[in-house]
């Protein structure tokens, strides 16, 4: 399966020297090149003590969505649950944020360093329901290894 494929790969990514955002940026470019339905891959993070997200590294379609409130969107609500989201049809999700019109579909995890949602990987599919658990495995992994580099 790609997924294990790629986990290597990402603990190559994190375990370099260049800076933290380099590296994110690398792990966006890697899993949107790999994973055929994933077609947007960027990072949100706290904005200091503010209740809200501001947009780190990212690949794919530029965004005016650079600051979400906490609460808003699936993002938003990430934020406040600390818990993953996935929605498999973003156009039946009362609380969703529309970045574009092609996107079908939202997977979100957050990530947490020392116990504490300091933000999270959100990836947006322009394919109906692709998400499974694998990817959830997956993406959990990857906010592991991205914890690790922010601690």
């Amino acid at each position: 399966m790609i997924f294990e494929q790629l986990k290597p790969q990402v603990e190559a990514i994190t375990s370099k020297k260049s800076s933290v955002d380099e590296r994110l940026f690398e792990i966006c470019q890697l899993l949107e090149k790999h994973i055929h339905y994933y077609n947007w891959v960027g990072f949100y993070f706290r904005n200091r003590n503010k209740e809200e997200l501001k947009l780190g590294p990212y690949v794919g379609t530029p965004t005016d969505h650079t600051i979400i409130p906490f609460g808003k969107g699936i993002c938003g609500q990430v934020a406040v649950s600390n818990q993953n989201f996935v929605v498999p049809d973003v156009s039946v999700q009362d609380n969703y944020i529309a970045c574009s019109m092609t996107v079908k579909a939202e997977i979100v995890i957050p990530i947490f360093v020392n116990g504490k949602n300091i933000g999270q990987i959100d990836i947006d599919s322009n394919t109906p329901d692709p998400f499974t658990e694998a990817d959830e495995r997956f993406l959990e992994f990857v906010t592991q290894k991205v914890s690790e580099i922010l601690q």
